[in-house]
């Protein structure tokens, strides 16, 4: 990624702008994936919408000119990327949804700033401020709310599902905290489209050995879903997410991050069914307020 910004360590709208785009399409995307992994095995499901994310932004970002080659140095640093911010995040959450509904899911993933903002004061020497840790608070206590709202209970058959989302969450952020410590001197559309490929490249080629795949069992509904999920998934909110990064200090972003599972729930409950109570807006109201105060700094 390009050291775009000067701001790398202070908050600017652009990077807020990003960081919305990013949670929309990442919180619709949460009962889009619940929907999918009812129809295709989990690792195919994700593997193959990342490798054709992948491939349409390589493509987008050779239309704007942007070069796709890679100094030898950035090899390194751009695995690591691909592997924290994608295979964990994606193998991890993908089949958590097997264990978990969506909503659970969505809520639990986004502890990753609790990860962010410890592992960016050893990592960057960001100190928490007192706007951040009462923002972490009440993000937490949005959680809390949810939790209570969804009856969500440590039982032995969530455990599963419970262990690969607090694992891919913890793999994120230190994705996240990592991108801060050792950026990725890219273009945007050439950064995001090889962390996402390289990240996807190996969840797919597993899933064709282990899983067995019926294409044909998807109707229209179901490729309209598979659109959304590589399209704007992985075209729009990866590269949005990328950009936010890139101008937003690492917690900030991550915190910012806490209206998805708001989303992921409610969007949940209209499209699936999912419980929806005085819980669930607690938790809006609760979470709404740990991002404006996340983004005051």
């Amino acid at each position: 990624m390009t050291d775009t910004p000067k701001a790398s360590g202070r908050i600017t709208p652009a990077g807020l702008m990003f960081l919305a785009v990013t949670s929309l399409g990442w919180g619709f995307n949460w009962p889009v994936t619940k929907h999918l992994v009812g129809v295709l095995p989990p690792l195919t499901l994700r593997g193959s919408t990342g490798v054709v994310g992948a491939a349409l932004l390589a493509l987008l970002a050779i239309l704007r000119s942007q070069s796709l080659a890679v100094p030898r140095e950035v090899w390194p640093r751009l695995i690591i990327a691909g592997l924290l911010n994608v295979t964990v995040w994606m193998v991890l959450m993908g089949l958590a949804l097997l264990w978990l509904p969506a909503g659970e899911a969505a809520l639990i993933a986004y502890t990753m700033p609790v990860w962010a903002s410890i592992l960016a004061w050893p990592i960057l020497g960001e100190r928490p401020t007192w706007l951040r840790v009462l923002a972490l608070l009440l993000a937490f206590a949005g959680l809390a709310a949810l939790m209570g709202g969804n009856g969500l209970a440590a039982s032995r058959d969530k455990l599963p599902g419970i262990l690969m989302v607090l694992g891919g969450a913890f793999g994120f952020a230190l994705g996240a905290v990592l991108a801060k410590k050792l950026p990725i001197r890219l273009p945007p559309l050439s950064a995001a489209a090889w962390q996402i490929g390289i990240g996807c490249v190996p969840i797919v080629l597993v899933g064709l050995v282990i899983e067995q795949s019926d294409w044909s069992r998807l109707d229209q509904l179901d490729w309209a879903l598979m659109f959304y999920s590589t399209v704007i998934q992985f075209c729009v909110a990866y590269v949005t997410w990328f950009a936010a990064l890139a101008r937003l200090p690492a917690s900030v972003a991550a915190i910012g991050t806490m209206a998805v599972p708001v989303i992921g729930v409610v969007a949940s409950a209209i499209a699936l069914r999912e419980p929806l109570g005085a819980g669930q807006l607690a938790a809006l109201a609760l979470t709404l307020a740990a991002v404006a105060l996340a983004t005051r700094g």
